[in-house]
């Protein structure tokens, strides 16, 4: 998405979000109204996922959409603005407290190998397809992370990295909404389509790592096949999301020439960064257990507030006048990710 700008800096600046529309925010007070709302709104799609079992991710964009009138208050804007960024950023980094480097070497080089480039091809094929489609490299490049990746929480990394130069609202909230659907899908699909395939349990496990989008969900569908598959699928599912940092930085190099960004070398944001950096330390270092659960908690819950901010921002109208045409980016993305890795688990998994 081209845009033009009267500032005397690269256009590549903003694939960090530096350049936005809304001026910064002339205190913390100014935080306050926009956070209250989105913590109460995080709260109620906590309530509703743990009684309804549906990803707290989706109830958080479902309640943001159904608040969406607040976002024309301006007095909300600048705590939105803040949940829906820097919150973000900081879950990002702490979504390494889930992943180490063992459990990428449990999965096996030549596993490994395969399930790298099933991502890197899930993303391209996005990208190739959203400039195909008429939508962009940057919207196919969003919708192609979210599903190859880690699903919601891949999609708002991706969004943050393009900045909302690239990436209107509209077109954040419309994958949230696609990739969650497809998440909930295969869920419940895959698990019949496994047994249909007459797999193995790590097979099948591999299977349903390897293409399921939502990180519960994927271990829900390996475990509803037995406690072997649920296992395979924990660990290729990790070893997916252990993936993100270099997509993004993959990303990150790539996109300023794709721009014409002049010479000028990308640097990697301090979230894709940190989530190496805590990652790392979760891998070589004894961290306890109570540190583990409650920074993934927290992960967890500062993505959902994002999410949530996310859909009381979004331009209602703009996402409406989409249409569920985009959403044919997602689904093809998914379709070939399940060949993908339906295919890598039969010849590569014992």
């Amino acid at each position: 998405m081209a845009f033009e700008t009267n500032r005397s800096i690269p256009a590549a600046a903003d694939l960090y979000g530096d350049l936005i529309d809304e001026p910064p925010p002339s205190g913390w007070r100014t935080l306050v109204p926009g956070l209250v709302v989105t913590a109460l709104a995080t709260l109620a799609a906590a309530y509703l996922a743990e009684h309804y079992g549906a990803p707290v991710t989706l109830m958080a964009l479902l309640v943001g959409l159904a608040l969406n009138f607040l976002g024309s208050d301006a007095r909300l804007g600048p705590g939105l603005a803040f949940a829906s960024r820097t919150l973000l950023r900081v879950g990002i980094v702490l979504v390494g407290l889930r992943v180490t480097v063992g459990q990428m070497v449990d999965l096996g080089p030549l596993a490994f190998v395969a399930l790298a480039a099933i991502v890197a091809v899930t993303v391209a094929a996005g990208a190739l397809l959203g400039r195909a489609m008429g939508f962009g490299a940057a919207f196919g490049t969003l919708a192609g992370g979210s599903v190859a990746i880690c699903g919601a929480s891949a999609a708002l990394a991706f969004a943050t990295l393009l900045g909302e130069k690239r990436i209107d609202r509209a077109q954040l909230a419309l994958v949230l909404v696609g990739v969650a659907s497809a998440s909930a899908f295969a869920m419940f699909a895959y698990p019949i389509l496994s047994h249909l395939l007459d797999l193995s349990d790590r097979q099948a496990g591999f299977m349903l790592g390897a293409s399921i989008h939502d990180v519960a969900q994927a271990l829900g569908a390996g475990y509803a096949v037995s406690p072997e598959a649920g296992g395979t699928a924990a660990i290729v599912k990790l070893t997916r999301v252990a993936l993100l940092a270099p997509a993004l930085a993959i990303v990150a190099l790539y996109l300023p020439r794709e721009k014409g960004g002049g010479g000028m070398g990308a640097v990697l944001p301090w979230f894709v960064i940190g989530f190496f950096v805590v990652a790392a330390i979760n891998s070589l270092l004894p961290v306890p257990a109570v540190v583990s659960t409650w920074g993934g908690e927290a992960a967890t819950a500062l993505l959902a507030a994002a999410v949530a901010a996310t859909g009381i921002r979004s331009p209602m109208q703009d996402l409406l006048r989409q249409g569920a045409k985009p959403l044919l980016v997602i689904a093809a993305c998914s379709l070939l990710l399940l060949l993908l890795a339906g295919a890598a688990g039969v010849l590569l998994v014992d």
